[in-house]
């Protein structure tokens, strides 16, 4: 495995810092430590990293907070961190971005394979994903329409990058919501439904739409 790149740790917690340092460090992962959201953001405009590795409650503000601010300059793999472990808990941090979440205390071999399991994931992810006029940017999270911005929200964001991977197909609320919300569906479709209305009217003299099928789902096709 390629191992280019920094591993950013935002954590608050001295002990947890060395901790986690040490034990990716051992096995050949550059780290950069920031204790603070402000730290963390100075780091990141110097260079995005390959990974990140997010305490939620750090000092000067909520790391599911800085989750959107984050998802705006990078697409990098976030395993978010906390003492609150409740099904509640996770489905927030999942939601705010995250791509997994560990609650403390934990295994430091445990929280190793999580960060190498987000690694392998984002390097099988594709730099860029192309389909007639439009171009998702995997590395800034940013999608194009005739290369100019869409200026799309993350939901907005994950459901065309859906929708380009399974173009002409009929696909169920329950799978679509499933993938941009990062949770089961639990019989309010309402959410989704606002979601894709609004992308539906970013999509104007593109020469695709969504089309809706009751009882069956959302299918993104050529008009």
């Amino acid at each position: 495995m390629s191992k280019e790149g920094y591993i950013l740790l935002v954590e608050d917690e001295p002990l947890i810092q060395k901790r986690n340092k040490r034990i990716l460090q051992r096995h050949g992962y550059a780290i950069r430590q920031a204790f603070t959201l402000a730290e963390a953001r100075n780091i990141i405009a110097d260079e995005a990293p390959r990974a990140v590795i997010l305490d939620i409650g750090l000092p000067d503000g909520s790391g599911l907070h800085f989750m959107e601010e984050l998802r705006q300059v990078t697409m990098a793999p976030v395993l978010m961190l906390t003492a609150m472990g409740t099904p509640e808990d996770i489905i927030k941090g999942l939601e705010a971005g995250g791509d997994d979440y560990l609650a403390k205390p934990y295994e430091l071999n445990v929280f190793l394979a999580r960060v190498q399991t987000l690694l392998r994931r984002a390097s099988m992810i594709p730099e860029s994903l192309i389909l007639g006029p439009f171009r998702i940017d995997i590395s800034s999270g940013k999608a194009y329409l005739n290369n100019e911005d869409m200026g799309l929200s993350q939901k907005e964001y994950s459901l065309l990058q859906h929708f380009m991977q399974n173009p002409e197909k009929m696909l169920t609320a329950e799978t679509i919501y499933e993938k941009a919300w990062g949770q089961k569906m639990l019989g309010d479709e309402n959410a989704l439904k606002t979601a894709i209305s609004r992308l539906r009217a970013k999509l104007t003299d593109s020469g695709w739409t969504i089309c809706a099928s009751r009882g069956e789902g959302y299918c993104f096709e050529r008009e």
